[in-house]
């Protein structure tokens, strides 16, 4: 073992043992986590037991720092953390060698959301002064993140639809089944008879609670009930039966920094309804005069674009192509260009078409344009099925 580096022996008696501080670099971003939470007004901000009274219990200063450093390495789980707490020397040093067990850090992150996100928000103030957090521009996306409730304890109108359908189809077949039964010898009849009766019965049970929860999830305001955690969502995919419930967790980042200024906790399967929403936490928490943000096509909404442009809020966000022209072969609405001096669209056969009437459907101000010529145009029959090809513009 000589001509390789040696450790030192483990049973050796120190004079001057090292103390835990020596164990975390001076430029560990523990270090930063104790600073700034310890020059936050806990009770301010929020969190429950920061002036408690009665048997001592935990520092929710302590309990934040364990938990912010958790999120800064990726530890999210309350078991996880509770085992790094015995043996992360960073987190000893950062907790006071205090190590809090699983039930109190999930208690904790549950009991104090709320003061969870002022704590946010005052990290991001601090980023601001500190020049960290440049403006002007920042990314929203969503993610989704599943709950503890399962599909099985979800209900919807399809979802109950469909397991009656499959109670329906077990119980005819435990009904032919109970049908061979009789037609075969006495004793062993007797045996897979009662066998089938029992779970025939239990499938008819399973019935009748489908139907009391049917008329349940039809008086429930969105018709949909989660057991286990009643604020869960069933969360549609692009993969076919890769769904979960869960919930959808809305972030605008920062995108010279990387950092997330703003954050929000949803229920809804989809984006459409919080481009202009994310965008507005976002100004409040950069207090940036102008602001552009960057979505994807899941975000775009005419109406979300429209009150984007009313908060001074610039916003880019593609639109999804679901023509059903282009599906089918036809020209899209993208072929035809909207001139914006004279308000007519340039077909691709060169033809103007002009505004003909202006309708209101849902509250919105619709305008519709075409052209007098369609009938006679030769790319007729790759444009329209119709008279003539019809193009609706959103009006103001």
């Amino acid at each position: 073992m000589g001509r390789f580096i040696e450790g030192c022996d483990r049973w050796q008696k120190l004079l001057l043992p090292d103390c835990v501080d020596d164990y975390v670099p001076e430029d560990s971003p523990a270090r930063v986590v104790d600073v700034f939470i310890d020059e936050l007004d806990l009770v301010a901000l929020g969190f429950e037991g920061a002036a408690a009274t009665g048997r001592p219990g935990y520092h929710p200063a302590m309990l934040l720092k364990l938990y912010l450093y958790g999120y800064l390495n990726q530890v999210q789980s309350s078991w996880r953390l509770e085992r790094e707490a015995g043996r992360n020397v960073e987190l000893m040093w950062l907790t006071g060698k205090l190590a809090p067990d699983f039930k109190t850090i999930a208690d904790f992150r549950r009991d104090n959301g709320a003061a969870i996100q002022a704590t946010c928000r005052q990290f991001v103030v601090l980023c601001r002064s500190l020049g960290l957090i440049a403006g002007g521009m920042v990314a929203v996306d969503g993610s989704r993140f599943k709950a503890v409730n399962t599909r099985d304890k979800n209900f919807t109108p399809g979802a109950i639809r469909r397991r009656m359908e499959q109670v329906d189809a077990s119980i005819a077949r435990y009904l032919a089944l109970l049908d061979t039964a009789d037609r075969q010898e006495e004793e062993v009849a007797e045996f897979r008879t009662a066998r089938l009766a029992e779970r025939l019965e239990s499938l008819r049970r399973q019935m009748r609670e489908l139907k009391t929860m049917e008329e349940v999830v039809e008086a429930a305001p969105d018709r949909q009930i989660s057991l286990t955690d009643p604020d869960a969502r069933a969360m549609a995919s692009a993969g076919k039966g890769t769904g979960q419930v869960g919930y959808n967790l809305q972030a605008a980042v920062d995108t010279g920094s990387h950092i997330v200024v703003a954050h929000e906790v949803i229920n809804l399967g989809h984006d459409r309804t919080q481009l202009a929403n994310m965008g507005r936490q976002a100004v409040q928490a950069t207090d940036a005069v102008k602001l552009t943000v960057l979505a994807d096509r899941g975000y775009f909404s005419g109406a979300e674009v429209l009150a984007c442009e009313q908060a001074g809020i610039i916003a880019i966000c593609p639109k999804p192509l679901t023509s059903g022209a282009r599906a089918e072969g036809r020209f899209g609405k993208p072929d035809f260009r909207h001139q914006a001096d004279s308000d007519t669209y340039r077909c691709p056969a060169g033809e103007t078409l002009i505004k003909r009437m202006t309708t209101v459907e849902n509250g919105l101000v619709l305008n519709r344009y075409w052209s007098s010529n369609c009938g006679r145009c030769a790319l007729n029959p790759g444009c329209t099925p119709g008279k003539e090809r019809r193009v609706t513009r959103w009006g103001t």
